[in-house]
């Protein structure tokens, strides 16, 4: 193990950052950050739970492939090819918080007009709620046309208003991520929170890989975190481009 191992890590969003949209990891994306683990240590933390982090990043034992996972934000943890921890965003809010909550969600949803709705419409996560208009159900390419109508009507954007001013006493954050979704979750409890699962590993750089940062995003707060050295991308194939730059200056040397 190099020193520089000891001293830096590459953090990366999951969807769109390492992966295309809720596609499944390349063999030469996974090839190429093995490589990278022989420079520095890595790191994924996405919004979505195991199942679906460990589905994008191409089955089996994905905590054991990197030095930390992060699922929900890191509101479920592993470190070093363990489990480590889980936050529980039921017991933080309680039942009768989050039941009016999802009533009032799925009422909102009942009475929006958009040109196709499928099925999942609130997915309930350890540390979080996702919320999807169209539904999660959806197909790819439902998905994608869903995501160029909410780019044209912001469905998400205006969802995520009215829930902050019904719920304004709840200190909910809300964080639009991927295609056709937005999460909802405690303040604090945005991907910042998987940076409190570091502080006593002892790295000199944390660097943060992801597609969604600008300010709504789900990505913005880790990326403008202090502790963080944040790169934007636009794609896997851009993720990769910044890191064989950043080797071949010597930034991970």
């Amino acid at each position: 193990m190099s020193q520089a191992r000891n001293e830096i890590l590459c953090l990366f969003d999951v969807d769109g950052t390492v992966t295309l949209p809720r596609q499944v990891i390349t063999n030469d994306m996974k090839d190429f950050l093995a490589q990278l683990r022989d420079k520095v240590d890595i790191g994924m933390v996405g919004g979505s739970d195991y199942s679906k982090v460990q589905e994008q990043l191409g089955g089996g034992d994905v905590f054991k492939q990197y030095d930390y996972l992060f699922p929900e934000n890191g509101l479920v943890s592993y470190k070093h090819g363990c489990y480590h921890s889980t936050q529980n965003i039921k017991s933080f809010l309680g039942e009768e918080k989050i039941t009016k909550f999802i009533n009032f969600t799925l009422k909102y949803l009942s009475e929006i007009s958009i040109p196709i709705k499928r099925g999942t419409f609130v997915e309930f996560r350890s540390g979080l709620i996702n919320i999807s208009p169209i539904g999660r159900n959806c197909s790819k390419d439902e998905r994608d046309d869903f995501e160029k109508y909410d780019k044209i009507h912001n469905v998400r954007r205006d969802f995520v208003e009215v829930l902050k001013k019904q719920f304004a006493d709840y200190n909910l954050h809300f964080s639009i991520g991927g295609q056709i979704s937005f999460d909802v979750f405690p303040i604090g409890w945005d991907k910042t929170y998987c940076l409190n699962h570091l502080t006593d590993e002892g790295y000199k750089q944390i660097h943060f890989f992801g597609d969604k940062t600008w300010q709504g995003g789900n990505d913005y707060e880790i990326y403008t975190d202090p502790r963080t050295i944040g790169h934007t991308v636009k794609s896997p194939s851009e993720t990769k481009n910044i890191l064989e730059e950043l080797v071949t200056n010597g930034t991970f040397n």
